[in-house]
């Protein structure tokens, strides 16, 4: 069996700017802005306010999704990881959402160390990479048993990017992947409700302990990656996991191949195929609610296991609905921070229509987007007997091979810092995380 942990150990300690590809670096930056976006947009929400209350924390060096607030790194960082998958509108990759967890743990744990952009962005690639290697070795479907992957390799992934902020020595980058690796949780019972930002936030937090804990000595097996009772084993839904091969850290770059899909839409991502079918099919065959006999929506049956909310009445229930995503695109023509609100769900036409869409799931997976379908598809009858059928949507817009161009980025980012009334403005911030590598981690909440 291969010594996995110690492996990943050597992978965070050996890395440096000049082994990472330059692509591997814009994907990293990428993340950066679309996270930092969505942090300030999510900072005001109840789930955020409510924890800063309960933790009270210290003031400290590092700042508060980018305002005025500081405390220190463990905590802002715990604080910022809700804020930014409070709106679920964070990037998706590894069957979860990388950036949520490593960006709020890299930009509090920088702050506190006064490290660089560049240092940032070489524990963005750490944590992802790492993250990346988990991910690759179980192709069974996590949500599926209950766990939520965000928070399962998010501690890792988290831990991997401190230890590498930290200039931890391969052993103790090894033991700081262990600690995280104990501190994994995330139940999708909980998706809807605040706890999942929570999630995020808490492994942002974890990985800030982990490499303080073992940067001063703290002991953590270092095969509890590998180990038959360690962290592959233990959150592998059919116990399939590959804990013997050799790793691809620092060979191929997962930033590259993988890439992160930057959300159109502020919902689940199992959502947004769908989303992009119902929009195009009344952008051409304009309906109203009250025309609409019966909507069908056909996905995966993982795809339809994650949304697991088929009547929702608040706007953090109506994230996880593919009920909610139809009715909205139908009677908005869109779906937006505005529609994902108690008093937009819980209007009459939209629980009323919500009414009427039906799933039809599949268990034929597209080999490349595990759990998906090969495509998703909406139809539309009419009460006037017409059936008008959506193109099929093999792979939402703003997915790696769909991408977003730098406007609809900015735009988004733009529409992220109006929505959580940022003292930055929005040009000014983006220029910097654009130039993240010139820029001391200090200075980027500057006002």
């Amino acid at each position: 069996m291969t010594a996995l942990t110690q492996s990943v150990g050597r992978f965070i300690a050996d890395l440096s700017p000049n082994r990472i590809p330059e692509e591997a670096m814009r994907v990293a930056r990428l993340g950066f802005i679309d996270c930092i976006g969505t942090m300030i947009a999510g900072r005001n929400e109840d789930a955020v306010g409510i924890l800063k209350t309960v933790l009270a924390p210290a003031s400290g060096p590092s700042s508060i999704a980018f305002s005025a607030a500081h405390a220190t790194a463990p905590e802002a960082a715990w604080i910022n990881g809700v804020a930014a998958h409070a709106l679920d509108y964070d990037d998706v990759a590894l069957r979860g959402h990388p950036s949520t967890v490593l960006v709020p743990a890299i930009l509090a744990e920088a702050e506190a160390l006064d490290a660089t952009g560049a240092d940032m962005l070489v524990a963005y690639v750490a944590g992802y990479e790492t993250w990346a290697e988990m991910f690759r070795r179980d192709s069974g479907l996590l949500h599926k048993k209950g766990w939520h992957p965000t928070g399962l390799y998010g501690a890792v992934g988290a831990a991997a990017a401190c230890a590498r902020l930290r200039r931890l020595d391969a052993t103790k980058a090894a033991i700081a992947v262990a600690l995280g690796a104990s501190q994994s949780a995330g139940l999708m019972a909980n998706f809807g409700t605040m706890t999942k930002p929570f999630h995020a936030g808490r492994a942002a937090h974890s990985g800030i302990m982990a490499a303080r804990l073992a940067e001063a000595g703290f002991t953590a097996a270092t095969d509890a990656l590998e180990h038959p009772q360690g962290f592959l084993h233990a959150i592998s839904p059919d116990g399939s996991e590959d804990r013997a091969s050799e790793s691809h850290l620092g060979e191929t770059w997962a930033l590259i191949t993988q890439g992160l899909g930057i959300k159109k839409y502020p919902t689940c991502y199992c959502t947004h195929r769908a989303i992009d079918g119902i929009l195009d099919l009344m952008a051409e065959h304009p309906v109203r609610a009250d025309e609409v006999q019966q909507v069908t929506v056909k996905i995966s049956d993982y795809f339809a296991t994650v949304l697991r909310n088929h009547a929702p009445d608040t706007g953090l229930a109506a994230k996880f609905s593919i009920e909610f995503a139809m009715a909205s695109g139908i009677i908005a023509r869109r779906v937006g921070l505005r529609e994902l609100t108690d008093d937009f769900v819980r209007r009459d036409e939209i629980q009323a229509l919500m009414r009427k869409v039906r799933i039809e799931t599949t268990t034929e997976y597209d080999p490349e987007l595990p759990g998906a379908a090969f495509a998703d598809q909406v139809r539309v009858e009419t009460t006037a007997g017409q059936v008008l059928d959506a193109a099929p949507v093999k792979r939402a817009t703003g997915h790696p091979t769909r991408p977003l161009v730098e406007a609809q980025i900015y735009d988004k980012f733009a529409d992220c810092l109006d929505a959580g009334h940022s003292d930055i403005p929005a040009a000014t911030l983006f220029a910097r995380l654009k130039g993240l590598e010139g820029i001391a981690a200090r200075d980027l909440a500057r006002v």
